[in-house]
């Protein structure tokens, strides 16, 4: 074990080194104009920060999880909420389907691009009608022969500018409800996929959200994930790696965002003496520091049991919920020490309180984490 954490902190060194050299300088400027360039993910896949866990034959490092998620940590303590958001959906999210449902054809196709950052991934399941509740989606694929006809709209897609293979969710049968949905590999280059505008955030703001068309798009058969009917089924085996992940970036990034507070109370006077000597600082510093903590050994916690495979989707949502919504007590609490400068985008905590907000939002509301947590109390 100690060997196995002595080379994870020399990762950890290596990610931190990466972020500080070539994200850090350029970042406030892609923020300005709502999107990270391209560039960035083909940099990204020459320095092995991509798909970290997926297998050597494909390219991949063949790591466990913890190498990473200690990416999204890095990035999300960092500040770089944006970065974090599309990393986790490109290579801790639809990088896992191709790996654990496609098969060998579909993981050699796609998975070395994506290691490699020449395709960028994308999960396209929320649509103007349906966002938490899949059961509704409308978006179609009925199929005609030797391939799938697709139509149907998607929105607030995660790399949706630069998403070259998008991991989408269709109604195979419309009468069907959950056993209708089937998952595709949809390559954004077939005729009849389009991409909306660049959605404009109330924060992420260089993470490319978009809105995605498909018009009579014809979908080889070998562009389906899985089994037909399955979709839904799927949905749900993959979604406690993708609200431990929002976990993992929410304590990291409430940890980097009360280091920041620290800094500045102690380095901001008041009455002749540095605000820390405060009693109201001292105490909401206190406070923010053991909801963190506390939250830290939960997600802790939750790793080791995702680890070996008893991670369950209970307690994924206990994760989600918990953490994002201290995650956003936090970044409030620390913007009131900013005082006046926390409201101004120049200083870290401006843009962690409003990056902060659609944690409680995406990967299925915290509303919707109560329910599940309950369904596994009480039962429907």
């Amino acid at each position: 074990m100690t060997e196995l954490n002595t080379e994870l902190e020399q990762f950890r060194d290596m990610v931190k080194r990466f972020l500080d050299k070539e994200i850090k300088p350029h970042y406030e400027q892609w923020e300005k104009d709502g999107i990270i360039p391209r560039d960035v993910w083909y940099s990204m896949g020459a320095n092995g920060l991509l798909c970290v866990d997926q297998p050597e034959e494909y390219g991949g490092v063949g790591v466990s999880y913890l190498y990473s998620m200690v990416v999204l940590e890095e990035a999300s303590r960092a500040n770089f909420a944006s970065l974090a958001t599309g990393l986790s959906v490109h290579s801790d999210i639809a990088a896992p389907y191709v790996q654990h449902i496609g098969n060998e054809a579909q993981r050699q196709q796609w998975l070395p691009k994506m290691i490699s950052g020449e395709v960028i991934g994308a999960i396209g399941m929320t649509e103007p009608g349906a966002g938490s509740d899949l059961q509704a989606i409308r978006t179609t694929a009925i199929r005609n022969g030797d391939h799938y006809v697709l139509n149907g709209s998607k929105t607030f897609i995660t790399n949706g500018q630069h998403a070259d293979l998008v991991i989408l969710a269709a109604k195979t049968d419309p009468n069907g409800g959950a056993k209708g949905v089937s998952l595709f590999l949809v390559d954004m280059n077939l005729a009849g996929c389009a991409r909306g505008r660049n959605l404009e955030k109330m924060g992420l703001h260089s993470q490319d959200t978009s809105e995605l068309f498909f018009d009579n798009v014809k979908l080889p058969l070998d562009s389906l994930l899985g089994e037909e009917g399955r979709g839904f089924a799927y949905l749900m085996n993959e979604l406690p790696r993708e609200r431990l992940n929002l976990a993992v970036c929410a304590v990291a990034a409430s940890e980097g965002l009360l280091a920041a507070t620290i800094t500045y109370t102690q380095e901001r006077k008041a009455f002749g003496a540095p605000i820390s000597k405060l009693q109201n600082t001292r105490f909401s510093l206190a406070t923010c520091h053991t909801d963190i903590a506390v939250n830290r050994a939960f997600v802790n916690q939750c790793i080791d049991q995702y680890m070996v495979g008893k991670l369950d989707a209970s307690t994924a949502a206990v994760a989600k919920l918990s953490t994002t919504d201290m995650q956003c007590r936090v970044a409030d609490q620390c913007l009131q020490l900013f005082g006046g400068y926390g409201y101004m985008m120049e200083y870290p905590a401006a843009r962690a309180y409003v990056d902060a907000r659609i944690q409680r939002i995406y990967g299925g509301t915290n509303e919707i984490m109560k329910e599940v947590i309950a369904r596994s109390l009480v039962g429907r």
